[in-house]
C-alpha cells in the first residue's frame, strides 16, 4: 500500500480501492479551483485522462453516481494548512479551509496512486488505483522552506519553476530566492539598469572550493526580467508557495558596487562582480544617498514580490573597509555610533524602517543580532542554534536553518567520489534529525520559532542535475521534519523514503543514491574544502561568543 511522505498525523486504511478512469468526474469549491487544476494537470499528463474541472458549491460529495468522482470541498473547521482526505471505492473527497490546504490535500492524494502518476507523458497498461483510506493532517510549523542561491550559478526561469514543483510535492510552502551577492545581481531593477547590465555578468568563475583554485576562463551570468519574476511568483502562488526575495546588504555587495561605484567605500570600486568564492571585503558605504538607492531597489522588489517578508541578508559583512575609511569614521561620529557593529545595526535598522513603512517585515541572517537587533526583525539562524536562542529570548521571530544540519550543498559522505566535497558530512539521517526549536527555549519563547528551511548555496552546483543530487533525498527528510507532528523515527522513515524514490524517479529527479554518486555525478580533479566535526565545533564556539 502506498505510504505518505511527509507522514500524516492520522491515517486509517481499510480493504478496497478506488480506481481512476477516463469517466471520473472532478469538481471543486470555487475557493479550491487552483488545487483542482493542479490535480487535473498531473493526472492528465500521466494517465491521458482529461477530467474537466467543474466548479461546485459547498457540501460533501455523495459519491452516489455511477462514475467515480473526486471532489474538493471547503471545511471552515480545519486549520489554515490542514486537510482531510477520504477515499471510498466510488469517490474521493478532499477537504481544506484554505487554498493552500487544498494544495497539500492534492499532493497527498497523488502519493496514493502508483508512482508513475508523476510522469509527464501518459503511461500505458497501469491501473490507476488508490487504497480506501482516511487521512487527517496538519503541519507542525508554518514556515517550511528551501533557500535557492541563483547568484553563484544562475538558474533559468524554467529551472526555478521545476524546483517550485518539487517543493510543492513535499508540502514545503516557502521558496527563499537569493538574488544578489558579490558574484552577480539577478533581478532587473528598472531605475538602475546597470545592476544587471554590469552586475549580472562576471568574466570567469573559480573552479572548486579550495583557496587558490584555478578559474574556468568563461563568462557567467544572467538575470530575471521583471516579467520573469512575475511568472515565478504567479507559478509558485498557484502551487501554495510564497517566494521570499533576498537583496544582500551591507556586505556581499561587489556586483552592485561594480555597477554603481558611488555605492562603495573609499572612492575605489571593482570593475566586475567577484570571480572567487568566500567572504569578500567589498561592502556598501553608509551615506544617505546609498540608503536611498537601496530603498529605491527594495521598492521595486516589493512591487514584484507580495511576500510578507523581505530578506536583506546582513551576513558575513567584514568591517575592514569601514574601519580604514576616514569618511566612514566621520559618519559614525555624526550618527553617534560607537563601533562598526553598531554601524551595521544602524544600517539594517534604516532598511527595516523603510520596509515597515511599506508594510513588510525584515528577514536577515543571524549576524544582524550583532550590534543590536532591529525592532520586528526575523532572524535566519544559520550558525548553529545560538541565533535562534538569542532572537527568541529577545522576542523576535526565528527561522531555523543550522548549517550543520540543513545546508544541503554540504557533502553527504567522506567518499572520494563526492562531487566537490564541502563543509561537514550531512547525511539523510542528519537532515531528518532537524528540529528548529532549541530544547533550551521555554514554551513562550518557542512560539517565536516559525519553522525552518534547508539552504542550497550554488558555488558548486552549476546545473539542475547538480541541484537534484545535492537536494534529494535530503530535502524530503527536511520536509518531514518540518511537517510531521509528534515523534519521528528514522527507522520508520527509511522504508517510506525508499518508496518515495520511485516518485522522484518518475518525476525525473537525479537524486543521490544511498551508496554514493553515479559516475556522471562525480567531479574528478576538482578540489573541495571540507571541515571536520572538531573544526565545526570550534567554529560554533566562536559564534556563541560573538552573539552571546
Amino acid at each position: 500500500m502506498p505510504t505518505l511522505l511527509p507522514r500524516a498525523a492520522a491515517q486509517t486504511t481499510t480493504p478496497g480501492e478506488f480506481e481512476l478512469t477516463a469517466d471520473t468526474t472532478l469538481s471543486a469549491h470555487p475557493y479550491l479551483t487552483q488545487p483542482a487544476l493542479r490535480l487535473q494537470e498531473q493526472l492528465r499528463a500521466a494517465t491521458g485522462f482529461v477530467l474537466p474541472v467543474t466548479v461546485a458549491g459547498t457540501g460533501a460529495s455523495s459519491g452516489d453516481g455511477e462514475a467515480p468522482s473526486i471532489r474538493l470541498d471547503i471545511d471552515p473547521s480545519l486549520a489554515t494548512e490542514a486537510f482531510e482526505l477520504q477515499t471510498t471505492p466510488h469517490s474521493i473527497r478532499l477537504a481544506a479551509s484554505t487554498e493552500r490546504g487544498g494544495h497539500w490535500a492534492v499532493q497527498a492524494l497523488l502519493q496514493l496512486f502508483p508512482a508513475d502518476v508523476y510522469r509527464r507523458s501518459p503511461v500505458a497498461d497501469i491501473r490507476w488505483t488508490a487504497p480506501v483510506t482516511r487521512v487527517q493532517d496538519t503541519p507542525k510549523f508554518p514556515w517550511r522552506g528551501a533557500m535557492l542561491d541563483v547568484v553563484r550559478h544562475f538558474a533559468p526561469t524554467r529551472d526555478v519553476l521545476r524546483f517550485i514543483d518539487l517543493l510543492a510535492m513535499h508540502r514545503l510552502n516557502t521558496l527563499h530566492l537569493h538574488l544578489t551577492d558579490d558574484q552577480g545581481w539577478r533581478v532587473e531593477i528598472a531605475r538602475y539598469p546597470r545592476l544587471t547590465e554590469v552586475g549580472g555578468w562576471r568574466p570567469e568563475t573559480q573552479l572548486g572550493a579550495a583557496h587558490g583554485s584555478d578559474a574556468d576562463g568563461r563568462p557567467h551570468g544572467g538575470f530575471y526580467t521583471q516579467a520573469d519574476i512575475r511568472e515565478i511568483v504567479a507559478y509558485a502562488t498557484a502551487r501554495g508557495i510564497t517566494v521570499v526575495p533576498e537583496i544582500e546588504l551591507p556586505g556581499h555587495a561587489q556586483a552592485a558596487v561594480a555597477a554603481y561605484p558611488e555605492l562603495g567605500v573609499g572612492g575605489s570600486a571593482p570593475a566586475t562582480p567577484w570571480t572567487l568564492w568566500g567572504v569578500n571585503p567589498v561592502i556598501f558605504n553608509v551615506e544617505e544617498s546609498t540608503i536611498r538607492f537601496l530603498c529605491d531597489v527594495l521598492d521595486e522588489v516589493i512591487d514584484l514580490f507580495p511576500s510578507e517578508y523581505i530578506c536583506i541578508g546582513g551576513d558575513e559583512c567584514p568591517k575592514i573597509q569601514w574601519v580604514e575609511d576616514e569618511r566612514t569614521q566621520e559618519r559614525m561620529r555624526e550618527l553617534g555610533v560607537h563601533d562598526e557593529e553598531g554601524l551595521q545595526s544602524w544600517f539594517v535598522s534604516r532598511i527595516g524602517q523603510h520596509l515597515a513603512s511599506r508594510g513588510r517585515k525584515l528577514l536577515g541572517w543571524d549576524e544582524i543580532l550583532e550590534g543590536g537587533l532591529a525592532d520586528g526583525a526575523t532572524v535566519l539562524s544559520w550558525r548553529g542554534r545560538v541565533g535562534a536562542l538569542a532572537a527568541a529570548r529577545a522576542g523576535n521571530d526565528v527561522v531555523a536553518c543550522p548549517e550543520d544540519t540543513v545546508y544541503l550543498d554540504y557533502r553527504e559522505s567522506d567518499l572520494a567520489t563526492e562531487p566537490i566535497p564541502t563543509g561537514t558530512v550531512t547525511t539523510v539521517e542528519t537532515a531528518y534529525s532537524f528540529d528548529p526549536v532549541p530544547a533550551e527555549l521555554d514554551a513562550d519563547e518557542a512560539r517565536h520559532v516559525l519553522g525552518g528551511q534547508a539552504n542550497l548555496w550554488t558555488e558548486h552546483i552549476d546545473s539542475m542535475r547538480g541541484l537534484d543530487y545535492r537536494a534529494f533525498p535530503r530535502l524530503a527528510a527536511v520536509a518531514e521534519a518540518l511537517w510531521t507532528v509528534g515523534d519521528r523515527d528514522y527507522a520508520e522513515f527509511a522504508p517510506r523514503l525508499t518508496e518515495h524514490l520511485a516518485r522522484l524517479e518518475a518525476k525525473g529527479v537525479e537524486y543521490r543514491h544511498a551508496d554514493g554518486p553515479r559516475p556522471w555525478q562525480q567531479r574528478p580533479g576538482v578540489s573541495g574544502r571540507t571541515r571536520s566535526a572538531e573544526e565545526a565545533a570550534a567554529h560554533l564556539a566562536r559564534i556563541t561568543v560573538n552573539i552571546g
